[in-house]
């Protein structure tokens, strides 16, 4: 299969290539092709920019995980329109020239998060869960409008709304550990607020299955069937790492330090992947513990 990637270069992007190169021949988009020859290695295909193509006929998939990290930041207006653009744009040139062949890719998998659907409170969310209108529900929101702009008999549109990747090479995790190893860590605000989270080894095994079954298209949530409570999740992670669990950052600490974006660490969504399962796919990392002591 020919296939072409946005985001390569990323988290999720540089494990997914892991799984693909042996089988599959890879194109990875990105402004910066040094940059995919440096973590990816020379033997990858570097796509400097769509331009260069009069349509995406060659392939057949893509696979679409570009966008500026949602979290990593305070959200002043130039934050936000980057975390837009970031996605919209990229979205849209790929469905534009997409649609621009004759013999198109015959699916499209584009990313998203479990943000679309806002806070949430306790309610379990599925993917029919009515959305509660702030900025993350509006990013993810257009970002599946545009995806679905390549639809049609040919192609398949696929959207991977991603709750928070536990994995050891980025993500999450990686911010949390020097505090929790240093018996730091501990809920944030009342901690009572869901989280949603998956193993990375289960979000490239459920992007491969998405690519390989035919019958799989529209919003699927990639979130491991135990979301629990930040509460829950801190103290069984200081149980893994056998830390102490007694610290708590106060809400009006992150309100502070982070403005509106800690309203994403504030509120949350207790996700179950409905779709997912009722397809066939299977988690090997249903439980949190277990996530954790296979990545740490």
């Amino acid at each position: 299969m020919n296939i072409l990637i946005t985001g390569g270069t990323g988290f999720i992007g540089q494990r997914l290539m892991n799984h693909l190169r042996p089988h599959h021949s890879v194109t990875v988009l990105s402004r910066t092709p040094n940059k995919v020859h440096q973590r990816l290695g020379h033997d990858i295909k570097a796509l400097a920019s769509l331009d260069e193509l009069d349509n995406l006929n060659q392939f057949d998939a893509v696979i679409n995980l570009a966008g500026e990290p949602i979290a990593d930041k305070r959200w002043s207006p130039a934050q936000k329109e980057r975390i837009c653009h970031s996605r919209w744009h990229i979205t849209e040139q790929l469905v534009n020239k997409l649609n621009a062949g004759h013999t198109p890719p015959k699916v499209l998998i584009s990313g998203s998060a479990v943000g679309f659907y806002g806070r949430q409170g306790e309610a379990l969310v599925d993917e029919d869960s009515h959305p509660h209108a702030e900025f993350s529900h509006e990013v993810c929101a257009k970002w599946e409008q545009l995806a679905d702009g390549a639809a049609s008999e040919h192609t398949r549109v696929c959207h991977v709304r991603l709750a928070v990747v536990i994995g050891s090479e980025g993500g999450a995790l990686k911010k949390m550990l020097p505090a929790y190893r240093l018996g730091l860590g501990g809920p944030i605000g009342h901690g009572q607020q869901y989280m949603s989270w998956i193993h990375i080894d289960d979000v490239i095994s459920l992007l491969l299955f998405l690519l390989e079954h035919d019958e799989c298209q529209g919003p699927f949530n990639a979130s491991a069937p135990e979301p629990l409570t930040n509460q829950q999740f801190s103290r069984t992670l200081a149980r893994v790492l056998n830390k102490p669990h007694f610290a708590r950052i106060p809400a009006w600490t992150m309100r502070l330090l982070f403005g509106e974006m800690a309203d994403l660490l504030l509120t949350g969504q207790r996700v179950m992947p409905v779709r997912l399962q009722k397809a066939g796919f299977h988690f090997r990392y249903p439980t949190l513990e277990k996530a954790l002591k296979a990545t740490l």
